[in-house]
């Protein structure tokens, strides 16, 4: 938490500087599971280093929900808020560097930042940003088709298409591997004829 908030909000550098001893820094191979689906989230994770994904499990199958990369942050936030079991599984992707900070510490810091004159502006700004990003998510899952979210996914996020094995960007796109390469020939197909 304390990581990429120090780049986008440097004016509030006191607590940032104050919550860095707290942390707990890891580095760790890929497919490390962070959190588990169905147990409680009791960390709010920062990668410096490495990709991250967010999963649920769907009768056997993993459906990737979430990519998150280097300088930014992430929990399953209701299971971390609520106390409840989570219902995505948080793997690393590619061997990472991450900072835990648990959940009393992330509690304390919030309220220390509540007394800011701009605090609540900084949260309005960072949920603005979530829920435009899950809602343009959600509105191109009903609008578009695989071919239209994969060619969104290389023009808005190339770094997703160059990082992430094509089985999680994939499962991602909601559909099977053999689809993907499909329309990836497809579209190189196309490129030919320019």
């Amino acid at each position: 938490m304390v990581l990429h908030f120090r780049e986008q909000f440097p004016h509030l550098n006191k607590y940032w500087e104050k919550y860095l001893p707290h942390q707990q820094r890891l580095e760790v191979p890929a497919k490390t599971i962070l959190l588990k689906e169905g147990q409680v989230s009791h960390h709010y994770i920062s990668i410096e280093q490495g990709s991250v994904r967010a999963y649920f499990d769907k009768n056997g199958d993993d459906k990737t929900v979430q990519f998150f990369f280097e300088n930014t942050g992430l929990s399953s936030f209701d299971s971390f808020i609520d106390e409840a079991p989570s219902r995505f599984t948080i793997e690393t992707i590619e061997p990472s560097i991450i900072y835990l900070l648990s959940r009393p510490n992330v509690l304390q810091l919030i309220d220390d930042l509540s007394h800011e004159p701009d605090f609540m502006q900084i949260i309005l700004k960072i949920s603005a940003i979530r829920f435009k990003h899950y809602n343009n998510e959600l509105v191109s899952f009903i609008r578009d088709t695989p071919e239209q979210r994969y060619l969104r996914l290389q023009n808005e996020r190339p770094h997703i298409i160059q990082r992430v094995p094509q089985h999680y960007i994939a499962s991602y796109l909601g559909i099977s591997t053999v689809h993907l390469s499909r329309i990836k020939n497809k579209l190189a197909r196309g490129a030919d004829h320019f």
